[in-house]
């Protein structure tokens, strides 16, 4: 709202233009004497004053408190709409674009939530390219322009920033972002569904990455409680999507694939490329984890080309370790040694998870092969890069790995020194380094939910 002599003068002005007199704008519920302190800038008009004006006069009240035409909100409103829609269909590159002239004309407007939602997309696409800095930072902007917001508004920045901590490889941190955030939430009694859901769905990758699997299910599950309350189906696509994660870490690899189905059918309606791209991503990883080799390869094929056809270079690129692993265990080596290998050349841009995972796999096909020596040089790299981001059960298993090799070459103190690195590794069922997991939100939904 403008400071009182700009509203005074535009009530003046208004009203001189129709034709009114100050009584005949006041009445029934307003005094000629208050028009004309109002008018005089002495007074600073509440909501409700204005919007009775407002309607006296024939204009919006937002156009009477800021001098801001409506059909300019709202068509920037819908602009942004667009911009969401081609971020979903179409190149994350075109849609930044699009954004970043959006964000222009909302800063020139002084329209602080168009703003904040124009630097979401923006990060939103950086995160799609893999510039995981630029992602920081747009999420950081945002989250401040909507720093005077209650906590659920700005739930979709803190998973930004959160997202963006995960992708770097920071996983810890993104936890505590996260849980912090859900613990907030509930302390507050602003426990929105949609808030929580959007925030437990996040948190399970790298709950699974740091072998928290306890809580991983956990998260699971409150998402699933309080699913029936939301009414955005993108977010329920995308829960369900994360709470395959955990059947997988359970071993339950046909409800894994049942909530990938759920995803998949919901995002094909909404027409969501990117998103879709994920659940084949995840559903050739459930296929091989049965063994189903042949269709895990074309799940992920279809899944590599349509984020690619996207530049999305960071999802694309994690798409091909796990695609690398398929045709490794198929016993395709050069083929999967090529794709790691360029993958790498592009240096640590995509993350030290994937990185790392990119050099246990090339241990794995040259100790396939024979060559120890170079098997044991991946394995140690993978390792700087696993310890650095926090992944630890894949350092578990590496260790084990490069702990087997050092025992078959006769170096016993060495593989003894590799298990136990790999033993303190290892996480507590349920548990992060970050103290106690988040209070379960105390939604009579939720609680009907859990208790049946």
């Amino acid at each position: 709202m403008d400071e009182p002599a700009e509203i005074g003068r535009r009530v003046q002005c208004l009203r001189t233009e129709r034709g009114l007199t100050q009584r005949q704008l006041a009445e029934p519920s307003y005094t000629s004497a208050y028009i004309s302190t109002l008018e005089s800038g002495k007074v600073r008009p509440s909501e409700t004053a204005l919007r009775f004006l407002a309607e006296r006069l024939g204009t919006s009240y937002e156009e009477l408190a800021t001098g801001r035409p409506a059909h300019l909100a709202t068509e920037l409103r819908l602009a942004l709409t667009d911009a969401q829609q081609m971020l979903a269909s179409g190149a994350a590159d075109e849609a930044a674009v699009r954004y970043r002239r959006l964000l222009t004309d909302a800063e020139h407007l002084d329209l602080a939530p168009e703003q904040a939602e124009a630097l979401l997309g923006l990060g939103d696409c950086a995160l799609e390219t893999g510039e995981l800095g630029n992602a920081g930072r747009h999420f950081e902007t945002a989250e401040r322009l909507l720093s005077g917001e209650p906590l659920p508004r700005r739930a979709r920045a803190i998973r930004g920033r959160a997202i963006s901590h995960l992708l770097a490889g920071e996983l810890r941190y993104a936890c505590y972002l996260l849980e912090s955030t859900i613990d907030e939430l509930g302390a507050s009694g602003l426990a929105d569904p949609e808030a929580l859901v959007l925030l437990y769905a996040a948190v399970i990758g790298p709950y699974i990455d740091m072998g928290a699997h306890a809580r991983a299910a956990h998260a699971a599950e409150l998402a699933l409680a309080l699913a029936p309350q939301v009414n955005d189906p993108a977010l329920v696509a995308g829960m369900h999507r994360q709470v395959a994660r955990t059947f997988l870490a359970e071993g339950r690899t046909a409800d894994a694939d049942a909530s990938l189905a759920k995803a998949q059918a919901i995002y094909q309606q909404l027409r969501l490329n990117t998103d879709l791209a994920h659940c084949h991503w995840m559903r050739g990883y459930v296929q091989a984890q049965n063994g189903e080799l042949d269709a895990a390869e074309r799940q992920l094929r279809t899944a590599r080309d349509m984020l690619a056809a996207k530049r999305a270079a960071l999802y694309t690129a994690q798409v091909e370790v796990e695609l690398a692993d398929v045709l490794r265990r198929l016993g395709r080596h050069d083929e999967a040694t090529g794709l790691l290998s360029a993958l790498l050349e592009l240096g640590d841009r995509h993350g030290a998870v994937h990185a790392g995972g990119a050099h246990r796999l090339l241990g794995m096909i040259a100790e396939e092969q024979g060559d120890t020596e170079s098997a044991e040089e991946h394995y140690v790299l993978s390792l700087g890069l696993l310890e650095r981001s926090g992944a630890t059960g894949d350092l578990a298993d590496l260790c084990r790995l490069l702990g087997d090799l050092l025992r078959r070459t006769g170096r016993t103190e060495a593989a003894l020194d590799a298990y136990r690195t790999g033993l303190g590794h290892r996480a507590a069922p349920g548990t992060t380094t970050l103290g106690p997991a988040p209070a379960t939100p105390s939604f009579a939904g939720v609680s009907k939910r859990l208790g049946s």
